[in-house]
């Protein structure tokens, strides 16, 4: 046993090839050596096999640096910066046209939202002439004229290209009126006395101690009307405002509503319509929780 394990111990190990324990080659004889790089190639193939996608990209990047190379210059005109500088000369060019020749001009004038102001009376305060660029008429100033129209409670200016300006006015509406030694005049929503003329059916007079713009009788009295709905405030024939919070409603039919304050105006409106249905003459809502009919 002793001599046995010794004997293999002594015995020199045999190398092994690599080589000869590889399959060979399709057409290569057994036992036959490959070199490196036949190996190389082996392992190109094997990588291609196993890993189709890598190959696919190698051919795509291959293709696309050919198909740089073959692709045409850009000409010199069609450059960005040649072409951002041919733009910014047609701008320009077009703005002096449209600024200092006729083409762009103004050969017509519409105005719109004019009911009981003559279009005449508008383009004469308009005042832009005709032939005139555009691009020159001062749309803000010709605004400012217009509204300044005591019937124009705001107006607007445009340009229409090619050749036309626009006026679109917004006329005032009365909404109550006053009685004066010089005649009845007429003011709108924002106590603006703007006419002297007949007041229109369905407006009622009013009357305070200094009525119009910027009296605060004047404008408590005008909201109380604003918030009664249709039926009720085509009852009313005056509106009386001792004071902001001393406000009464006389009708058509001589009754007479006590309002108060513009506070709770819509709740006091809803009250007054079914409260009319009793028979009375002095109807108080001043406290809508609380109405009373005398």
């Amino acid at each position: 046993m002793t001599r046995e394990r010794r004997g293999r111990s002594e015995r020199p190990d045999r190398p092994v090839r690599r080589d000869s324990q590889r399959s060979p080659r399709p057409g290569q004889a057994p036992g036959a050596r490959v070199t490196a790089g036949e190996r190389s190639s082996a392992r190109r193939r094997t990588s291609t096999a196993t890993d189709p996608g890598t190959g696919r990209a190698r051919e795509s990047a291959s293709a696309a640096r050919k198909s740089a190379a073959a692709a045409p210059r850009r000409p010199w005109y069609r450059r960005p910066a040649v072409m951002g500088v041919v733009g910014l000369v047609v701008v320009v060019a077009l703005g002096l046209v449209a600024w200092f020749t006729p083409l762009l001009s103004v050969r017509k004038t519409d105005v719109a939202g004019a009911a009981s102001i003559s279009e005449e009376q508008i383009r004469q305060v308009l005042a832009v002439p005709q032939g005139q660029p555009l691009l020159r008429v001062d749309t803000e100033g010709a605004a400012q004229r217009v509204a300044a129209i005591p019937k124009v409670a705001s107006a607007r200016v445009q340009r229409v290209y090619p050749s036309t300006i626009r006026v679109t006015v917004t006329e005032r509406l009365p909404v109550v009126f006053i009685d004066t030694p010089g005649g009845t005049h007429l003011l709108d929503d924002e106590a603006v006395d703007y006419e002297i003329a007949p007041p229109p059916p369905g407006v009622p007079r009013l009357v305070t101690a200094t009525p119009g713009w910027g009296d605060p009788s004047t404008e408590a009295a005008i909201e109380v009307l604003e918030s009664m709905p249709p039926q009720l405030r085509g009852q009313v024939g005056q509106v009386a405002a001792k004071s902001i919070s001393d406000i009464s409603v006389t009708l058509l039919d001589g009754r007479i509503v006590v309002w108060g304050g513009t506070e709770k105006s819509e709740r006091k409106a809803a009250v007054t319509l079914p409260l009319l249905t009793q028979p009375g003459q002095t109807y108080d809502v001043s406290s809508p929780d609380l109405p009373t009919v005398r």
